[in-house]
């Protein structure tokens, strides 16, 4: 895969997906949905996405909508999905907490 800034190109997403099928595109983001038996629950979840986020020096958008959580990760600086966000998101996957939804 690149590095850098430069986005990934269709074969090195397509990868990226096989790998991580709980993953998908979504409007030239990389998203993942999880869901969590309550609120509290899913607010824990992101306090943890935040630590992972934070020490990767790269922030995924959140959305939680009570027990249910979206994140969606892209270089905006890049234009598009690069080796930073494959990397938060391996990162991500291998530490859940909870099934994807």
């Amino acid at each position: 895969m690149q590095s850098g800034k430069q986005t990934l190109t269709e074969h090195e997403l397509a990868e990226l997906l096989r790998e991580l099928p709980e993953w998908a595109l979504e409007d030239g983001s990389l998203i993942r949905f999880w869901t969590f038996t309550n609120f509290v629950e899913a607010m824990a979840f992101v306090n943890q996405v935040a630590g992972v986020a934070e020490a990767a020096g790269h922030h995924p958008d959140i959305d939680v909508r009570y027990n249910r959580v979206k994140l969606a990760l892209v270089s905006h600086d890049a234009g598009g999905i690069t080796a930073r966000d494959a990397a938060v998101a391996r990162q991500l996957s291998a530490q859940s907490s909870a099934p994807p939804a």
